[in-house]
C-alpha cells in the first residue's frame, strides 16, 4: 500500500505570489547565442543535404551495443561527468522533474511488471507527474548545447515532457544555421517552429511563455522567470563544459534523424547531446525526466530504463551507456 503522506514536488510554483517585470535584457552573454557574422545561405547546406542520400551509414565493424550499467562511470570519464553535473547546482535541478512531480513509497507488488519504478535499497518509489495538452507533431527547435538561452528552452521542454525534433546549429555548421537565417531572417538561437500551429519565433523567454501557455498550465516555473538571474545561472552552468557542443565537426549527414531518450537534467544525457550537436546530427528527443510516463514506454521496449538511450534508424543500432554512445556516434558519422 502507498504510504499516507505522499510527497509532491512541482516545477510550477504559484507564480502569482511573485511579481517580476517582464523585460528583455541584452548583455554580453548574448554573444553566446547570436552569431555576429552572416553565414553562407543555401549553397553549403544544399550540397551537404543533397549528398546525404548517396552516403552510406554503417556502424563500426563488429559493433555490439554494451549492456546497461546503472550509475557506472568509466574512470577516464569522471572529470567529464563532474563538469556536466555543474548545471544541476547552478540551475537548482531545473529540468530533472516533470511538472507536478510527485512520489510515494509503495509495496513492490503494487507496481505492474511492465512498468518502471525507482528502487532504492529495497524501497520502491512510485513517481507521477501532470502534463498539459500533447502536440500531435514534435516541436522543432534550432539551437546548440553550449548556449545558456538554449538551455532555458531545453529545461522547459523537460518540465513539460515534450518530444522535440532538435536541429543542432554549431558554429560553422553547414546545414541548419543557414536554414535559420533563411526562415527567420537572422542568426539567433534558439529558434522554435511549431508545426502544429504554424508559429515560429526567436527569444528564449517568448518560446518558454508560448510552450507553457500551449502545452502546460500557463505558469512559467520560478527558476525560469527571474530574468537576468535566470540567464546568469544558465551561463554559469556551462562553465564546466564551456567549449563543448559549440563548434561543428565535419560529419556525414544522416538520411533520418536519430532518436534520443533523454532529459535536460542528466549529466550523461548532456555529454551525448554535445556530440550530437558538434556532428550536427538532427535528433528526435524523447523527453523522460523524472515522473514522465515515457519511462514506462522505454521499460516495456527494452526491459530496462536508463537515460540516455539511442536509437539510430540509419543503422538499426539501439544502445544505452553515454560513453559508448559517444564513441559510436563519432565512429559512425565523423569524417
Amino acid at each position: 500500500m502507498a504510504m499516507a503522506g505522499a510527497l509532491s514536488l512541482s516545477q510550477f510554483p504559484v507564480c502569482g505570489s511573485i511579481s517580476m517585470p517582464k523585460r528583455r535584457r541584452r548583455f554580453c552573454m548574448r554573444a553566446m547565442s547570436v552569431s555576429t557574422q552572416q553565414e553562407p545561405t543555401s549553397s553549403s547546406s544544399s550540397s551537404s543535404s543533397s549528398s546525404s542520400s548517396s552516403v552510406t551509414i554503417d556502424p563500426p565493424p563488429n559493433f555490439k551495443p554494451p549492456e546497461p550499467k546503472r550509475f557506472a562511470i568509466k574512470p577516464d570519464k569522471t572529470n567529464e561527468v563532474l563538469g556536466a553535473l555543474l548545471p544541476l547546482l547552478f540551475r537548482f535541478a531545473t529540468g530533472v522533474f516533470v511538472d507536478g512531480y510527485a512520489f510515494s513509497f509503495v509495496s513492490k507488488d503494487e507496481i505492474p511488471p511492465d512498468q518502471y519504478a525507482l528502487e532504492i535499497n529495497g524501497i520502491t518509489v512510485k513517481e507521477t507527474a501532470k502534463v498539459g495538452p500533447r502536440p500531435e507533431k514534435p516541436i522543432e527547435i534550432y539551437e546548440f548545447e553550449s548556449c545558456p538561452f538554449c538551455r532555458k528552452v531545453r529545461e522547459i521542454v523537460a518540465i513539460l515532457d515534450l518530444d522535440v525534433l532538435f536541429y543542432p546549429c554549431p558554429r560553422n555548421g553547414p546545414n541548419f544555421r543557414p536554414k535559420v537565417l533563411q526562415m527567420g531572417g537572422k542568426l539567433q538561437f534558439p529558434y522554435m517552429v511549431d508545426p502544429n500551429t504554424g508559429v515560429s519565433m526567436y527569444e528564449s523567454d517568448d518560446i518558454i511563455r508560448y510552450l507553457v501557455d500551449k502545452y502546460g498550465n500557463g505558469n512559467v516555473p520560478l527558476s525560469l522567470s527571474l530574468g537576468f538571474l535566470t540567464a546568469l545561472t544558465a551561463g554559469l552552468a556551462m562553465l564546466g563544459r564551456i567549449s563543448k557542443g559549440t563548434t561543428y565537426t565535419p560529419a556525414k549527414f544522416p538520411p533520418k534523424p536519430l532518436k534520443l531518450w533523454a532529459y535536460e537534467g542528466s549529466p550523461f544525457c548532456k555529454l551525448v547531446r554535445e556530440t550530437l550537436v558538434e556532428l550536427e546530427l538532427p535528433h528526435l528527443l524523447i523527453s523522460c525526466a523524472r515522473g514522465s510516463q515515457k519511462r514506462h514506454v522505454l521499460y516495456q521496449k527494452t526491459g530496462h530504463f536508463q537515460a540516455p538511450f539511442l536509437e539510430d534508424p540509419n543503422t538499426g543500432i539501439e544502445m544505452f551507456e553515454s560513453a559508448e554512445i559517444i564513441e559510436y556516434l563519432k565512429a559512425t558519422y565523423a569524417l
